[in-house]
């Protein structure tokens, strides 16, 4: 009996001891499971995106349910509908177009569950579909860039500038707010002549093949390119040097987003500027998804601080950018 007493006792003490101090303890509940579908992978603006949000989830202690879309609105669609099945507290993803989302938006308030749209947005016949949008100001992005040409036109003291845009996505929100803010920022100087706008779907592989359109048509007579992203810009500039020509000095060249490559080149002087465009948008992603489940309100739009880099500044003591 006494040994059975001692055995008992023994066997209490031990368990006491792994649940004070021996034993692992439980992880923490993630504060919020959230799904995101990101685009694609097109760009490193895209993949930094993609980083920057993973390693935000982490550090808000957020569980993050991703998925890439390669490109394609129907990955997206089903993207969505999956995160409404597994019922996620809060759903985030980037839209490829801006239209077609209704259907499954709808779906998405009919579960109850909250939409942020992240760096692009959507067209939609019932606004209250999305709770917020996260991201650039692609129209004053065009700006920026036309306020650069205006500046530079002076510079140069140029007559005649004879101008060439190659344009992301068909109907994309960046794609059309940047040519706007562009368009409209020039319309009214006389000497900006738009030649031609053609679609480079935001790919390294497209800029070089509207880069060489573009010259077979008009060869010399293009004194500037405005491309909506750097990776297009990237594919534009070997053609542009293959055809005899400079770039950054027989033609001005414009870009957008300010990943690491592009500065590197801006630094060289065959890209006169860029306009940030960030892709690093996750903290305010996390900040707005938990004021969401925690009944807080949050802004209709959120837009990141990003600037202008261009020939007139001085870059050599700009830190890595980080994608």
């Amino acid at each position: 009996m006494r040994k059975r007493i001692c055995f008992w006792l023994l066997a209490a003490l031990c368990a006491g001891l792994l649940t004070g101090c021996g034993a692992p303890e439980k992880a923490p509940e993630p504060s919020l499971v959230l799904g995101f579908s990101q685009l694609g992978s097109e760009s490193s603006f895209r993949i930094g995106n993609t980083r920057d949000i993973s390693e935000q989830a982490k550090a808000y202690g957020v569980s993050l349910m991703m998925d890439d879309a390669n490109q394609k609105q129907e990955n997206q669609i089903n993207a969505i509908r999956r995160f409404i099945a597994y019922r996620v507290d809060v759903i985030a993803f980037s839209p490829i177009v801006e239209e077609g989302w209704d259907n499954v938006l709808a779906e998405a308030k009919q579960a109850g569950i909250p939409v942020i749209l992240v760096d692009r947005t959507v067209q939609t016949a019932d606004p209250d579909l999305y709770l917020s949008q996260i991201g650039a100001d692609f129209y004053r992005e065009g700006v920026m860039a036309g306020e650069y040409l205006l500046k530079k036109a002076d510079a140069l003291g140029k007559e005649r500038l004879r101008i060439v845009e190659i344009t992301g996505t068909e109907n994309s929100t960046p794609m059309k707010q940047r040519h706007e803010g562009f368009m409209d920022t020039i319309a009214g100087d006389p000497r900006m002549e738009v030649l031609e706008s053609v679609n480079g779907d935001f790919l390294r592989s497209r800029g070089a093949e509207c880069m060489q359109y573009l010259l077979d048509r008009y060869g010399g007579d293009i004194d500037v390119v405005f491309s909506h992203n750097d990776e297009m810009t990237m594919g534009a500039l070997p053609v542009i040097s293959r055809a005899g020509y400079r770039p950054g000095q027989d033609m001005v060249i414009i870009s957008i987003d300010g990943g690491q490559e592009a500065i590197d080149i801006l630094k060289t002087g065959e890209i006169n500027c860029i306009v940030e465009c960030t892709p690093m948008l996750g903290s305010l992603l996390m900040e707005a998804a938990l004021a969401v489940k925690a009944g807080q309100p949050v802004d209709r739009v959120i837009h990141p601080a990003e600037r202008v880099f261009s020939d007139e500044d001085d870059l050599s003591a700009l830190p890595p950018r980080g994608y």
